[in-house]
């Protein structure tokens, strides 16, 4: 009997998918108004704007950014963790770099948090995963 429940108990676990844990991938900001693709760069992985919506194209233009896609937006990514990453944010419409930190929180969930002037004044986003598009 105990050796039918150990059986059933791994059939089971198999048939549990595994958390999404890769960065990789397409990642939505939470307006919908621009798609990251997160890849390999170089020597470590980076943050490209696939996809950006005219207001979002606009912003940026505003603040120096022009063209916004293709304009990488997150760079020196680096891991830190089970499910977490450091890494370089630049924000386009305020033409500004900072520190950042990436955190898978769940499945399709990414939590960027870009920090300015220190530790002093950050904003944290959640992102989702994006279909190719």
């Amino acid at each position: 009997m105990q050796s039918h429940l150990i059986i059933l108990a791994a059939i089971f676990a198999q048939s549990v998918e595994p958390a999404e844990t890769s960065l990789e991938g397409l990642w939505r900001n939470p307006s919908g108004s621009v798609i990251i693709s997160i890849s390999p760069c170089d020597e470590s992985i980076c943050g490209r704007v696939q996809w950006a919506s005219e207001k979002a194209m606009a912003d940026a233009r505003k603040g120096g950014t022009d063209p916004l896609v293709g304009t990488e937006v997150l760079s020196d990514i680096t891991p830190r963790g089970e499910g977490r990453w450091k890494a370089r944010l630049f924000v386009p419409d305020l033409n500004k770099t900072s520190k950042a930190e990436l955190r898978i929180l769940e499945i399709g969930q990414l939590k960027v948090t870009g920090c300015l002037v220190g530790h002093v004044v950050c904003k944290s986003q959640i992102w989702r995963r994006a279909a190719a598009e």
